[in-house]
């Protein structure tokens, strides 16, 4: 019997040393994280993992006869300069959305040219001025210029007269650029972005709403105002609404740059030159406050600096006016 006892324990303990868990040591498993990837000239986030749109810069309209304008609502970032007498063409351009219908398209300047070279941009327009010509038969830029293509790739509107109804939709510029020999992908230089609570940190003066002057007359005036619902900024011509012709969709901007640039004018023509380099006086417009800063060619592009530091921009859309003397175009007109 103490034969049997004994025997009997002996399996118990070793059955109940079996029975302990086994314990082991776990290494800790890698998770990637999928890093969301934004658009380099809104930061707006993007569905593309692989951004390679070529920008494309579209001359555009800005007379009373060309308004509302096509796609407009659409560019990443708008330049909006003096042409001839008191009237203002826009540099649209387009690189996160290129719309179906886009214009009306107007005339090449040489100014507008070197703006969307800070793009690497693919140049629009339809015709061009002497200095202009020269400049793109020169190969400063690859361009689709509507004077070769009127009818193929560019048509005329019936609801507008010429040379207000000039439009090219966004097939028929990718149609030219591969009918040209020109790259339709690139590496896009992004802009700087503040993060969502840096925006909403903005400092500066509080301002809703502004005016830029480019004449006395309403009619070539530009207001803005900020939206502190929605956040962005909207665009008034005149009395009217910047807004698409087609889908009624509103201009919305996250930032808005007023530049002042040296203009003079250079031919009986009243063709201006502008000073695109020197840098000088500028205000930035965002998260509804104003910020007295300085502008910097920076490689073609015109960007906001402050104690000789590159101002980030909201994420969204950008507009900028360049004008003459900012104590003349920049009106307040109210504060929050």
């Amino acid at each position: 019997m103490l034969i049997v006892s004994a025997c009997s324990n002996d399996e118990e303990k070793t059955s109940t040393k079996e029975k302990e868990p086994i314990q082991v040591k776990e290494e800790p498993v890698a998770v990637e994280v999928e890093e969301s990837v934004s658009f380099p000239l809104t930061g707006l986030e993007a569905d593309e993992q692989e951004l390679t749109q070529r920008p494309v810069a579209v001359m555009i309209n800005n007379h009373p006869s060309a308004r509302p304008q096509s796609g407009l609502y659409k560019a990443d970032v708008v330049y909006e300069v003096l042409a001839e007498g008191n009237i203002t063409r826009f540099l649209a351009v387009f690189q996160s959305e290129i719309p179906d219908i886009i214009g009306p398209v107007r005339s090449a300047r040489d100014y507008y040219i070197d703006l969307s070279k800070g793009f690497n941009s693919l140049y629009v327009s339809h015709g061009w001025s002497p200095d202009a010509k020269e400049m793109l038969e020169a190969g400063e830029a690859d361009y689709i210029n509507g004077l070769f293509y009127d009818g193929t790739l560019f048509w005329r509107a019936d609801h507008r007269k010429a040379p207000h109804n000039s439009y090219i939709s966004k097939e028929n510029i990718l149609k030219g650029a591969d009918k040209l020999g020109y790259e339709v992908t690139a590496e896009v230089e992004p802009f700087e972005f503040l993060s969502k609570e840096d925006v909403e940190n903005v400092q500066g003066e509080a301002l809703n709403k502004f005016v830029i002057k480019y004449d006395n007359s309403a009619t070539w005036q530009a207001t803005y105002e900020y939206n502190q619902a929605e956040q962005v900024y909207t665009r008034y011509s005149g009395d009217e609404q910047s807004i698409d012709l087609e889908s009624g969709e509103p201009v919305t901007l996250a930032n808005v740059f007023v530049v002042e640039m040296e203009h003079r004018i250079i031919d009986d023509y009243g063709r201006r030159g502008l000073n695109l380099t020197s840098g000088g006086n500028a205000i930035l417009l965002q998260n509804g406050t104003k910020q007295e800063i300085q502008w910097e060619n920076h490689d073609g592009r015109i960007v906001p600096v402050k104690d000789g530091e590159v101002v980030k921009l909201a994420p969204g859309r950008t507009w900028i006016n360049i004008v003459p003397d900012l104590t003349k175009s920049f009106i307040s007109q109210s504060q929050n």
